[in-house]
């Protein structure tokens, strides 16, 4: 039998399988979990444990950010304006939301 914190985790976390890789996505405050209020602007990490990433990801989303706010506009088949894989697993979640890699250069 699954123990009731296997079933209903006290923190958010998903398990993700990104272009072949696997990884965790994780938050460190319980609250996204039960108030909405929280899902404005909060922090996620992601961690993959391969060799070129050597310390967890800090990433802010912010889920009422506006189209206008963004970088000038480009091709959205260029290669400057794809997104990571992590950020695109977000927005499966928070569609429309921007991810910030606070100085972290995105990967994967």
């Amino acid at each position: 039998q699954v123990c009731h914190g296997l079933r209903t985790p006290q923190l958010p976390v998903w398990l993700c399988s990104l272009s072949g890789r696997h990884g965790v996505l994780f938050g460190t405050d319980s609250r996204l979990l039960s108030d909405w209020k929280t899902e404005r602007v909060f922090h996620l990490y992601f961690y993959n444990g391969q060799r070129e990433q050597t310390k967890t990801a800090h990433l802010t989303i912010d889920t009422h950010s506006h189209p206008w706010e963004e970088e000038p506009c480009e091709d959205p088949s260029s290669p400057g304006k794809r997104r990571p894989p992590v950020e695109m697993a977000i927005r499966t979640k928070w569609a429309g939301a921007t991810v910030s890699w606070n100085g972290t250069d995105p990967f994967f």
